[in-house]
């Protein structure tokens, strides 16, 4: 049996210490996510209404109105829904991964709509939201 070099114990300590925090990452990731069926769960694109901070947030599937046909270009960055902050449109995309990202919090993921427009209000801080001009 070879003899364990140094070399090769520090290789397999990096290893399994990447392994480990790789683990830890997806355990906190998994244990971050809202259970099923609650208001901030993936599956819950129903619309809301609701005053958050002070500030009226309202989501709903978008229709075919609004400008291009219905939400931010046609439906398709938007996942085809609607957000607003006090009666503004918020726009909203949702990526690849199922994540939503806003205009106000694009480099903040979060797993809802209604995420997206709490965290939008928290970064505006009592700012108000100025229409995004489409053209």
């Amino acid at each position: 049996m070879p003899e364990l070099s140094r070399r090769r114990a520090l290789t397999t300590a990096a290893a399994l210490a990447a392994a480990a925090a790789a683990t830890g990452t997806a355990a906190a990731h998994s244990a971050n996510a809202a259970p099923p069926g609650s208001p901030d769960s993936p599956d819950s694109f129903d619309s809301f209404d609701e005053v958050y901070k002070g500030r009226r947030i309202q989501g709903r599937p978008a229709s075919g109105g609004g400008h291009h046909g219905g939400g931010h270009h046609g439906g398709g960055h938007g996942g085809g829904f609607a957000v607003f902050v006090d009666g503004v449109e918020l726009h909203v995309m949702r990526n690849a991964d199922g994540s939503w990202i806003s205009v106000i919090s694009h480099y903040d993921p979060v797993p809802t709509p209604r995420a997206a427009a709490r965290a939008a209000v928290d970064e505006l801080q009592g700012a108000r939201l100025l229409p995004f001009p489409t053209n």
